[in-house]
């Protein structure tokens, strides 16, 4: 499975953290940008290319939240191999349900954390900042706090969290900072 220098998963997982977090954060991206285009298009159509100062185009729109959810998908892919992170998530509790649980299914909860993490930070904090120093007409159209961003983010999260078990090397055994394995 792997080697001191070549970490395995377990799952078949071949790619490192950074390809996993990437491609899992794009296609998280993907079905949660779904989601937004079934609630409410004009976010994907207008908002999104807005804040970058673009004309609104639901490809662009969908383009861009792709490409932020790989970045952040490589975030999380990052965060998650450390040893204090990936040791917290390895930990056994007491909690028997838990307990049993393997390392795949921690790291889909771990996706689901940072999803709600992303959404506490990024739509609450962070955008009506940026929105209002850019000074765009787009903040109207973004629904911080609505229950569809919860439900986006958090799916986000947990399609990440799925897609970066299956993709990427994670094990007992040290992590490595190599971006291409």
């Amino acid at each position: 499975m792997g080697t001191e220098t070549d970490p395995g998963f377990g799952l078949g997982g071949t790619v490192g953290w950074a390809i996993g977090g990437a491609v899992g954060g794009a296609i998280g991206a993907a079905a949660f940008g779904l989601l937004m285009w079934a609630f409410d298009p004009g976010v994907l159509e207008a908002a999104v290319p807005g804040i970058y100062g673009f004309d609104s185009s639901t490809a662009l729109g969908m383009s861009l939240h792709v490409l932020h959810g790989a970045a952040l998908g490589v975030v999380f892919g990052f965060l998650v191999t450390r040893p204090a992170v990936l040791g917290i998530v390895r930990t056994d509790v007491e909690t028997e349900a838990v307990s049993e649980t393997g390392l795949a299914l921690r790291i889909v909860a771990a996706g689901f954390v940072f999803g709600l993490a992303v959404w506490a930070i990024l739509p609450l904090l962070v955008l009506p900042v940026w929105v209002d120093a850019i000074g765009t007409a787009a903040a109207g159209d973004f629904p911080a706090i609505a229950v569809e961003s919860l439900l986006g983010h958090t799916l986000f999260g947990l399609v990440l969290g799925l897609v970066f078990a299956v993709l990427a090397d994670v094990s007992n055994r040290p992590i490595n900072l190599r971006f291409v394995e």
